[in-house]
């Protein structure tokens, strides 16, 4: 499995709340339609938590997204189809800016 993990920030004009409920309630629909989508998970900004011995980054992001393939070449078809197409003109009206992360994951406390 490879995984997708993506910082976003809402566009200018949006409020946290605006930019929350287009993306549970018009986005995400999107992503069921997208071939070879393994699991997509949507992760909203509630608060924020800082450590007194180690400095905050200054990054504003108002949620998480994370998406899973089977693997590269399986992440590269399901990008090229008019589906994820879509998804990403979609992401274009709200976002205002990503940074994304190609990642393993190494479980080291696995789910019970």
């Amino acid at each position: 499995m490879i995984k997708s993990v993506s910082l976003l920030t809402r566009k200018a004009e949006l409020s946290h709340e605006g930019f929350v409920k287009h993306w549970r309630e018009v986005h995400a629909p999107l992503a069921h339609a997208v071939p070879g989508l393994r699991r997509y998970v949507q992760s909203h900004i509630v608060g924020e938590r800082t450590r007194p011995d180690i400095p905050t980054s200054e990054v504003d992001v108002d949620g998480i997204a994370e998406t899973w393939y089977d693997d590269w070449a399986a992440m590269d078809r399901a990008n090229a189809t008019s589906e994820a197409k879509a998804l990403h003109a979609d992401g274009a009206l709200f976002i205002g800016r990503i940074k994304s992360f190609i990642t393993e994951e190494k479980v080291i406390i696995p789910r019970e």
